[in-house]
């Protein structure tokens, strides 16, 4: 097992060089982001005086070896607008993403899996067709339009039309606290309502995918014989359904939730900017559209290391669910 995670840190670390050769060429050549830093009427002196002060004046190849050595110490660079350490710009906004990513995978868990389970132990009820229609809408409806849809339902039309309903918030984190120096939301009362419409607008397709991965997964094990022993030998559908057909059918759903949830980090941005949410993703368009070479690198670099380390907890997971999988992890 030790060598297995020795193997795949190392190829998480040739993923990352490959990754940061490509995005740092890649900037280089879609513009100047001294462009973007000054004035346009400033002469071509003090635009060369700010590419000198940056290191961009020299070769690519070297502001690329400049770069992996500072990287090697831990110094991914400073932002050429903020004048503040890239990494720490990433840090800074990272537990409003995990926050939001982690609240979507608890709805899409939460909702998506008893009803998939639920449509697949009753494929023929007038509910599971029910449930399989609405998660054609779950695959089918852009992040965006579920997002401002929601904002137009809970903070606009129910309050003005219901009296005492409750307006959410539409926009922003809401109040934070300190949880081991790190700025959460939530913990407090107007953080949750704030945290509730993106991360339901997040968890829209996830839990459509989970539903389906259920049910479908739950239509498989039914037939199988040991389902067939258990209920020979007397066992409750709740002891079955709990016991030997959820144990049976969360290998796929961990492998899918893993994946997801890492694409919810990387990939929030939509949804993000339409609620005006502080996280990453927001921070990676901004960098993007000024040419903000370092915060652009690191962002990229703490996003493959994030995706194989996740990869690698749920390689581990299987190794719980399914004891076969150990024996096999052990045997190589």
């Amino acid at each position: 097992m030790l060598v297995y995670i020795i193997r795949r840190l190392m190829q998480a670390g040739l993923v990352m060089a490959v990754m940061s050769v490509l995005v740092f060429a890649g900037i280089y050549l879609i513009g100047d982001p001294v462009a973007m830093m000054i004035s346009p009427d400033a002469n071509e002196m003090e635009r060369d005086a700010v590419r000198a002060s940056l290191g961009l004046d020299q070769p690519i190849w070297r502001q690329y070896l400049v770069f992996v050595g500072d990287a090697v110490r831990g110094n991914f660079g400073k932002s050429f607008l903020a004048g503040q350490s890239a990494m720490g710009l990433i840090f800074e906004r990272m537990p409003a993403t995990m926050e939001l990513a982690v609240a979507s995978l608890i709805l899409s868990l939460g909702i998506g899996l008893p009803m998939g389970v639920y449509a697949g132990l009753r494929p023929n009820a007038p509910g599971s067709k029910a449930i399989m229609t609405g998660s054609i809408l779950g695959f089918s409806l852009p992040n965006f339009w579920v997002g401002l849809m929601l904002i137009m339902l809970f903070a606009v039309m129910l309050p003005d039309m219901i009296p005492g309903w409750p307006r959410l918030p539409a926009s922003g984190r809401g109040t934070t606290v300190d949880l081991l120096g790190i700025k959460v939301s939530f913990l407090t009362g107007d953080g949750l309502l704030h945290l509730l419409l993106p991360a339901l607008t997040l968890s829209f397709y996830k839990g459509a995918l989970i539903v389906r991965l259920a049910r479908a997964t739950a239509r498989e094990v039914l037939p199988m014989d040991y389902i067939k022993f258990a209920r020979a030998k007397g066992l409750g559908e709740p002891r079955i359904v709990g016991v030997h057909v959820l144990k049976n059918i969360m290998i796929p759903i961990a492998t899918v939730s893993g994946l997801e949830f890492g694409q919810t980090v990387a990939f929030a941005v939509v949804t993000e900017t339409v609620f005006s949410w502080p996280g990453m993703g927001k921070l990676l368009i901004d960098s993007i559209l000024l040419l903000d070479r370092p915060v652009v690198v690191a962002y990229l670099v703490v996003i493959v290391f994030f995706f194989v380390i996740l990869n690698l907890v749920v390689d581990l997971l299987y190794s719980v669910l399914d004891p076969r999988v150990r024996l096999e992890s052990r045997a190589t």
